[in-house]
C-alpha cells in the first residue's frame, strides 16, 4: 500500500532514514484501537486480491481475507512449502509469516525491516508455533545482515519500490539464496507509456514516502538476466486488486480518515491502474546456482 515516484540510486547503499508518513499514520490509529484499521492493516499493509474481484464486498472482513490472498499469492510465487528457511524482506507487522507460520511446519521464519516501531508490533502479535521458529531483525534491504546461500527462499511484499536500489537488492537477496533458492515479490510496474514521466517526482505530498516507479516490466526482464536469476513467474494480477481503492474510500469516509495527502495518492494510482498505465505484479525467481 504505498506508492509514488523516485529514481533508483546506483550508488552504494547506505542504510536509508525511514520516511514512511503513512506509518506514523497506521501505527496512531492502531494504538488508539481503531478496530477497522486493526482488522483491515493491523496485520498486513498491501494491497488485497480478489479471485473474482465482481464478487468483492468491501466488508472489513472482506478485505482482511483479500489481504491474505495477496501475500498467499507471493508465498505461492515463491514455492513455500514444508521445512524451509524463509526470509520476508519488508516484512511490516509481520502478516506474511504469520500466515506462512500458521500453515507449514519445520520452519525457519526470518522477518527484516528497517523500521524498528513494525518490528515492535511483529514481535508483540506474532508468535512462532511449536514446530517453527521465528525472528524479526531491523536491517537493510540493500545490505542484509546474513552469511551466504542462508534462505530457501526471499520474500518482498509490496515494498520493494521503497528500497533504495532494486538491482543492489536482487543482489544481495542472490547472495544470500541458497542454489535453487527462489526470490518473490509483489511490485506496482509502469507501463511503456506511463514510464517516461514516472522520472518527474509525481508525489508532492509524501504520505507513502519514497517510492520508486521507473520499473517496467522489462527491466524485470533485464534484472534478472543481469543478477543471474531465471524468471519463473510474471503474473499480472492488476484487476484482482482494484477492489482495494473503493475499500479504502469507504474506510476512509466511515471513520473520517480524510488525509488529503493519503486521499489524493491513492486516487492517483487508482487512475493509473484503471487507465492501465500502471500495473501491479507478481513476480517468481529463482537462483540457478
Amino acid at each position: 500500500m504505498k506508492p509514488f515516484a523516485n529514481s533508483d540510486t546506483q550508488q552504494p547503499s547506505t542504510t536509508p532514514a525511514v520516511n514512511l508518513p503513512y506509518f506514523d499514520f497506521l501505527l496512531t490509529l492502531l494504538k488508539d484501537g481503531n478496530d477497522a484499521v486493526t482488522k483491515s492493516f493491523g496485520k498486513h499493509v498491501h494491497w488485497g486480491y480478489w479471485e473474482n474481484p465482481s464478487t468483492a464486498t468491501l466488508s472489513t472482513e472482506d478485505f482482511a481475507l483479500a489481504t491474505e490472498n495477496l501475500s498467499q499469492q507471493v508465498c505461492l510465487a515463491g514455492h513455500i512449502t514444508h521445512g524451509l528457511h524463509v526470509l520476508d524482506v519488508g516484512c511490516g507487522f509481520g502478516g506474511t509469516l504469520a500466515q506462512i507460520n500458521e500453515q507449514f511446519i519445520r520452519m525457519d521464519l526470518v522477518g527484516l525491516n528497517l523500521d524498528e516501531r513494525q518490528l515492535e508490533r511483529a514481535r508483540d502479535t506474532v508468535t512462532a508455533h511449536p514446530h517453527n521458529t521465528l525472528h524479526f531483525q531491523q536491517g537493510n534491504a540493500c545490505e542484509l545482515p546474513f552469511p551466504d546461500n542462508s534462505f530457501d527462499v526471499v520474500l518482498a511484499v509490496e515494498c520493494i519500490f521503497h528500497f533504495p536500489d532494486r538491482t543492489r537488492f536482487f543482489q544481495e537477496a542472490y547472495r544470500v539464496l541458497k542454489p535453487g533458492g527462489y526470490l518473490a515479490l509483489s511490485d506496482f510496474v509502469s507501463s511503456a507509456g506511463l514510464q517516461p514521466f514516472t522520472k518527474i517526482t509525481l508525489n508532492p505530498w509524501g504520505f507513502y514516502g519514497r517510492c520508486n516507479l521507473q520499473f517496467c516490466h522489462s527491466d524485470y526482464q533485464q534484472l534478472a538476466q543481469d543478477t543471474d536469476f531465471s524468471l519463473t513467474l510474471a503474473q499480472n494480477i492488476t484487476k484482482n486488486t482494484l477492489p482495494t481503492y473503493s475499500y479504502l474510500r469507504r474506510l476512509g469516509q466511515h471513520h473520517k480518515i480524510t488525509k488529503k495527502s493519503a486521499v489524493m495518492e491513492t486516487l492517483m494510482v487508482e487512475i493509473l491502474s484503471r487507465l492501465n498505465l500502471l500495473h501491479y505484479y507478481i513476480y517468481g525467481f529463482k537462483k540457478s546456482r
